[in-house]
């Protein structure tokens, strides 16, 4: 951890708000059965400016505050409670180790927090995000205007401050790319793993514990979102996660899965044979994926708009449909009437980041966003073509996605993700070291 990265987040936030009070909790615990709870992750905003781990904490920020403009209110040490939860920081190792200029016990920060709102022009809050705390902060301010006929001000201006953090986070430090190269090779072991132990009459749930292994053990704290491992049919579901059929020789497996290492994701689809090998149809339709993906890629690069990578795949892939004649008319007219929808009904990537489905608005005003050096987005192009009497039997339950992880980069991209493979006949050599 390099506790200086987090303080020029700090110091470019600070300054892009120029007066004011910001007030970041992190994700809540939640309870999933029982004495049960999920699995904590801080929440993104929290963690990107704080790489604070815990629960029960709230990070303040005020610009030019002469004791300190970073405080951070967190749980106390505990040592009865530490035996059965685990080691915490406390408000001492808030400071030492991650650099808080000042920490305080959560219990304080009712006490505490308004007196540093006071004669502050601007609460920096993103309400709505966390219902339970967003009263508590009213009540800080209501607090503070109950002073005015003692001469103190209270803020009389409410701003939110996720487009500032989020346009921070849209580009990328090099400190974050080098994470999510991290997350990036993991997530290709895994999906080697899955690859090599593919065969008929497993199940789908098999491939996803090679997917999970390969990402503990790699270092990863865990995926990045639920597995999506879909044989056959469920293919053509796009968020399928039962991952619990049995593998059928002559169908195609889709996995789609991707790792965090330190918050950040990898996210990452191949598709693949059961069998040694792709069947006729399915490489027909898996190499016009396949022009998809290169011709969205090639309109990556600085100064080129977001929509363009959509649009170049699209126009290859009903191109492709019309040539294998599941679509029926100009390519011009189809674009245009959304036909190919049918069987490519969402985009082509996303932001990626800290969230799997990364923060950063996608366009700008009225304009489309411009890509810059930097962002990191997916590209995923795909075809899902379920059963259907006016598709030829050759073409039932096909769904193909291929999905990769790219910078923008000076020179135009970088496809973080490029080690595993991707054209059929290398797909189809991984899968020969399994059969």
């Amino acid at each position: 951890m390099d506790l200086h990265a987090y303080k020029r987040r700090r110091s470019e936030f600070m300054a892009l708000m120029g007066e004011g009070v910001a007030i970041i909790p992190t994700a809540g615990v939640h309870t999933r059965n029982g004495d049960v709870e999920f699995p904590f992750r801080p929440d993104s905003d929290f963690y990107y400016l704080t790489h604070f781990p815990e629960p029960e904490a709230v990070a303040v920020l005020i610009p030019g505050r002469a004791h300190g403009e970073f405080l951070l209110f967190c749980r106390e040490r505990n040592p009865d409670k530490e035996q059965w939860q685990g080691r915490r920081a406390g408000p001492e190792g808030a400071v030492e180790t991650y650099g808080a200029d000042d920490a305080f016990p959560i219990e304080d920060i009712d006490d505490i927090l308004p007196g540093l709102l006071e004669n502050r022009r601007r609460v920096y809050y993103s309400m709505g995000r966390h219902p339970d705390f967003d009263g508590r902060v009213l009540e800080w301010v209501n607090e503070v205007r109950a002073k005015a006929r003692s001469g103190v001000v209270a803020p009389g201006e409410f701003v939110d401050p996720d487009h500032l953090l989020h346009e921070m986070r849209l580009i990328k430090r090099p400190e974050e790319v080098s994470l999510m190269r991290r997350a990036a090779q993991i997530a290709i072991e895994g999906h080697k793993r899955a690859m090599r132990a593919c065969a008929p009459g497993r199940h789908e749930y098999e491939l996803e514990a090679e997917l999970l292994y390969a990402f503990r053990k790699g270092g990863a704290e865990g995926p990045s979102y639920p597995p999506i491992v879909a044989s056959g049919e469920n293919a053509c579901i796009l968020h399928y996660t039962d991952n619990a059929a049995r593998l059928k020789d002559g169908a195609l497996v889709l996995i789609d899965a991707g790792c965090e290492v330190d918050g950040y994701a990898s996210d990452i689809t191949r598709t693949f044979p059961v069998a040694a090998t792709f069947s006729t149809v399915q490489r027909a339709v898996y190499d016009l994926v396949l022009a998809a993906h290169a011709a969205a890629c090639e309109a990556i690069a600085p100064g080129r708009e977001w929509p363009e990578a959509h649009t170049a795949a699209v126009r290859v892939l009903t191109e492709g449909l019309v040539d294998l004649k599941l679509l029926d008319g100009s390519v011009d007219g189809l674009i245009e009437s959304g036909a190919y929808r049918r069987f490519y009904m969402h985009r082509t990537g996303h932001w990626l980041g800290l969230d799997v489905h990364d923060v950063g608005d996608y366009r700008v005003g009225d304009a489309p966003r411009v890509l810059e050096v930097g962002m990191v987005t997916t590209v995923e192009p795909g075809l899902y073509i379920p059963a259907a009497p006016d598709v030829p039997k050759a073409f039932h339950d096909i769904g193909i996605r291929i999905e990769d992880d790219v910078l923008v980069t000076k020179s135009g991209h970088e496809i973080l993700t490029d080690a595993l493979a991707r054209r059929a006949d290398d797909i189809e050599a991984l899968r020969a070291e399994a059969l």
